[in-house]
């Protein structure tokens, strides 16, 4: 993360203790706490387990940081395309039915193709909304005209910052202790596209 704790990249473990050792980085614990080197040392006497390990040297055991803050680096990296994933589409359409505008859980929401794929519809930004089953049903294999609908949510292309493509990026697996800052679930999956 950056130092206002703005999640940029994911660091190898060794990365993350080089960081540390050199003081251009402190570890932050899940309550937000931050600690530096000789303090995550200390700390790490009293720890009995931690998901991410220990290092052991001769002199002293130390836990390995899950999520570290960079001390001097406060720039967000430039905005990139948003994944195109299941999470992805339905918060950018904020969990509602694009046809009818209802709320609904994911459970009960389907990715619609606006332009169905039997008639050359795209499986990307421009033709994917989310659509309630009833609704679904109803528009079937045919343009939202041809089924007497419209779109009451416009279909539209989300603009990213960095931390929603973190994620897909990650050079290491996500841990859960991670999930305050990115999410790498089944929703982040990136979702095949026709071009």
């Amino acid at each position: 993360m950056n130092r206002n704790f703005y999640a940029i990249q994911v660091a190898t473990w060794e990365r993350a203790l080089t960081l540390l050792y050199l003081d251009r980085a402190s570890v932050v614990d899940d309550q937000y706490q931050t600690y530096n080197f000789s303090d995550w040392l200390e700390l790490s006497r009293t720890i009995k387990e931690h998901p991410g390990g220990f290092i052991h040297t001769p002199y002293f055991r130390l836990a390995i940081p899950d999520v570290i803050a960079l001390k001097f680096f406060d720039e967000v990296p430039p905005a990139q395309e948003v994944p195109f994933t299941r999470r992805n589409i339905y918060q950018h359409y904020g969990y509602r039915c694009c046809y009818c505008g209802r709320r609904f859980p994911t459970s009960e929401l389907n990715l619609d193709h606006v332009i169905p794929r039997s008639r050359g519809g795209a499986t990307d930004w421009s033709n994917i909304v989310t659509a309630c089953i009833p609704c679904n049903l109803k528009k079937a294999n045919r343009l939202p005209a041809e089924s007497g609908m419209r779109l009451i949510i416009p279909l539209t292309k989300p603009k990213a910052g960095p931390g929603l493509v973190l994620a897909a990026r990650s050079p290491v697996p996500i841990r859960s202790s991670w999930q305050r800052f990115i999410d790498k679930a089944y929703w982040d999956s990136q979702l095949e596209t026709d071009g």
